[in-house]
């Protein structure tokens, strides 16, 4: 942060100028780049040498006009006394700081500091400075519920300083800032989705639930663990592979002693099992060790052969250690890198592959203090991005420039299929290319509780296709501990169990029969509202709406709401209250207003956190199933709780799953609402859009009441169906 000394320096500076008639504050350019949407330089230099953005979609980002005459947040920028470039803002008292993206520790981030510079942070606490992502994003709520966001567009790294207001400094150039501002926080966060990218709709697979360890081996370990999830009736749609299939650590490589038939697994899990399928490819490409030469490894020939590796200060090739021993990297800021990085993705997606795990790409490296590259590595760049640079400029964005490689890649492969690419490492904007989680973190009661505010600032910083490792990667845990943090985990928008190499097994029958039941009962839960959750990723790619919302999202007036992190909401309409401390001695604070409790598998079990519905809403439900698509949505069940003048409305969206029909109308938007008259309520289809048909099928509403009942009544789609108050 500016020190209060050169805060005082930079007054007097200004006044001085001002009695001079050339005010310092004069040099900065403000311009309007969307409604209520200013972009600010420190000068008119800054903007004539500021590069293309990499966080926006529209990397040179134009202005529409010049800025409103009055706006209601204006940054200083500063140099501070080691020369590096920043800004800071001024915030009014009861301003609440909320975003930074991946960070460890509390909801709000007012008196908080972090460190933009993707690590590799293996078992973080809550003084780890920076993590695996790099988010340069601040959103701010005024006391009086509105709100704006600050984004600094730099790449380099860089310290977010929030003890005093607002401060970013950078150890780039100088670099814009753009301040949006709204009248609700979640207007300003649709508004950071629109500038920054929004998620592309998954396919309905990859919203199920996911099971993963470091590593399932060899194959027949594998079959026995979806054998073992369909015998005991565990819903679950993907197991992972992790890096013990390679040969040698070499990605794209298979070992065929453990795994002398991928095609043969994979087709075993889709037809046989039903499950799909992801597997890991790590940056680093194995180059000459002990253990074997590089002639004869493709991979590595076309990189060299290509000149697509990451070079030194002195224009040598760049190497380091990682999984295989000494690596090649290849440079994903070069878009022909990136283009032949794409092509081995073809060999690799006809084993059956059906999503790819991208890890170690912060880049992580092995031996070395910093655990990372020199930062004066050179890479080429793009000239349609400003060109080639030092690692240190690239570094924040090297990540995300892989897992866009591996998209198209994936796409190119399977152009008739939604890719599913998970990563580490990533930045502002990241969410165009891949979901995201919250790496290792660790089996104990800090992870369980703050993993809930890690979502809920990755999902207010644009990036909700989000999630933990559920029950923690390093350590083992206990059985009360992952029988809780599977209970409320499994509700996150990404959901996958996993756990590091040498822990016990942590599959959810591992810990003996009473937490297999809480497990199950989880994993019901969630895929009954799977209709809902589908709705809310339609939501998320078409408007930036967060799929996971904090609880002061139902009211950003109420001071009460701004630090509770121990809850969450699900979309606007359905509230997740868990029991996050071992004594289950946190009280949370709860929103004002209706909200109706809703019984759900193991509503008895104090392992399963409480439901509660939103008066006004209908959430759209369906029956249990073993995996995504195992059956069609018969019955459709609609959840309704009236608000205070006995109305309610919500919607639901269908498509085929997979595949992008959808793009051209093949999909089903249907508004559905309740509206009390006399002694009964009626339930009809409000509106629809889209090509495809309503399907012929049942609907059981449920009517949730004030004292925790509910009343029934069936009917036909697109029928009125009438429930008779008791």
């Amino acid at each position: 942060m500016l020190s209060l000394r050169n805060r005082s320096l930079a007054a007097l500076a200004v006044l001085v100028s001002l009695w001079l008639g050339t005010s310092a504050l004069a040099q900065t350019i403000s311009e309007a780049v969307g409604d209520r949407v200013v972009r600010y330089f420190a000068s008119e230099d800054a903007r004539a040498s500021t590069p293309p953005s990499f966080c926006f979609v529209d990397p040179n980002l134009p202005a529409t006009g010049p800025a409103p005459e009055h706006v209601p947040v204006l940054p200083e920028f500063f140099t501070d006394d080691s020369g590096r470039n920043g800004f800071h803002i001024d915030i009014n008292p009861g301003t609440s700081l909320y975003g930074t993206g991946e960070v460890p520790g509390p909801l709000q981030r007012n008196g908080r500091t972090s460190i933009l510079w993707n690590s590799d942070s293996y078992g973080y606490k809550d003084t780890t400075p920076s993590l695996y992502k790099s988010f340069p994003w601040v959103l701010a709520v005024r006391e009086d519920g509105t709100a704006f966001g600050v984004i600094a567009d730099t790449t380099w790294k860089t310290k977010i300083d929030l003890t005093d207001g607002i401060s970013f400094i950078s150890d780039g150039p100088a670099f814009p800032v753009v301040v949006i501002d709204r009248d609700t926080p979640q207007e300003v966060v649709m508004e950071l989705a629109e500038l920054t990218g929004k998620i592309a709709m998954p396919p309905k697979w990859a919203i199920g639930y996911h099971q993963c360890r470091y590593s399932y081996y060899p194959d027949a370990r594998v079959r026995e663990i979806a054998d073992t999830f369909r015998a005991k009736k565990m819903p679950a749609d993907v197991i992972w592979m992790d890096i013990h299939y390679m040969d040698e650590y070499r990605i794209f490589r298979f070992d065929h002693d453990l795994f002398p038939d991928p095609k043969g697994l994979n087709d075993y899990l889709l037809n046989e099992r039903n499950f799909h399928n992801v597997w890991m490819i790590d940056p680093g490409v194995g180059a000459e060790t002990d253990r074997f030469p590089p002639e004869g490894y493709s991979v590595y020939e076309e990189l060299m052969a290509g000149d697509h590796a990451v070079k030194r200060a002195d224009g040598s090739v760049y190497k380091g250690e990682v999984w295989p021993g000494w690596c090649v990297f290849p440079d994903f800021t070069a878009p022909d890198t990136r283009d032949w990085w794409a092509g081995l993705y073809g060999d690799f997606m006809a084993n059956g592959i059906t999503g790819v795990w991208n890890d170690m790409n912060e880049p992580a490296i092995f031996n070395v203090a910093s655990k990372t590259m020199p930062e004066d590595n050179i890479h080429r760049g793009d000239p349609a991005m400003g060109g080639g640079g030092p690692h240190a400029r690239f570094h924040n964005v090297y990540g995300m420039l892989m897992v866009k490689g591996t998209r198209a890649g994936v796409l190119e492969a399977n152009p008739d299929k939604r890719p599913f690419v998970l990563s580490r490492a990533t930045y502002l904007g990241g969410q165009r290319y891949g979901a995201g989680w919250s790496g290792d973190n660790s089996a104990d009661w800090w992870d369980l509780e703050t993993c809930i505010p890690m979502v809920l600032n990755m999902n207010l910083s644009a990036f909700p296709f989000y999630g933990p490792d559920i029950g923690g990667f390093i350590g083992d845990g206990d059985p009360e501990q992952f029988a809780r943090w599977f209970g409320f985990g499994v509700m996150f928008p990404f959901a996958r169990g996993h756990t590091a190499v040498g822990n016990r097994d942590k599959e959810p029958w591992a810990f003996g029969p009473e937490v297999e039941i809480t497990c199950r009962q989880a994993l019901e839960n969630r895929y009954m509202l799977l209709p809902y959750y589908y709705t809310l990723f339609h939501d998320a790619s078409t408007t930036g709406m967060p799929i996971v919302q904090p609880a002061f999202f139902a009211d950003p007036t109420d001071p009460a709401l701004r630090t509770e992190d121990d809850i969450f909401m699900i979309g606007s309409s359905l509230l997740v209250v868990p029991d996050v401390t071992p004594n289950r001695d946190r009280v949370p604070a709860m929103p004002r207003g209706i909200w109706r409790r809703l019984a759900l598998r193991g509503s008895n079990n104090p392992d399963i956190p409480d439901f509660l519905v939103r008066g006004g809403s209908i959430i759209p439900a369906g029956p249990i199933m073993q995996y995504a698509d195992e059956k069609p949505l018969d019955p459709l069940t609609l959840i309704v709780s009236l608000d205070d003048t006995g109305h309610a409305s919500g919607t639901l969206y269908e498509d085929a799953g997979e595949g992008f029909g959808y793009q051209n109308g093949e999909f089903l938007l249907t508004a559905y609402t309740a509206e009390q008259s006399g002694d009964a309520v009626v339930v009809r289809t409000a509106s629809q859009t889209g090509d495809l048909p309503r399907p012929d099928r049942a609907v059981v509403v449920r009517l949730l009441l004030d004292d925790g009942q509910e009343v029934r009544a069936t009917g036909r789609d697109g029928e009125d169906i009438v429930v008779a108050l008791p």
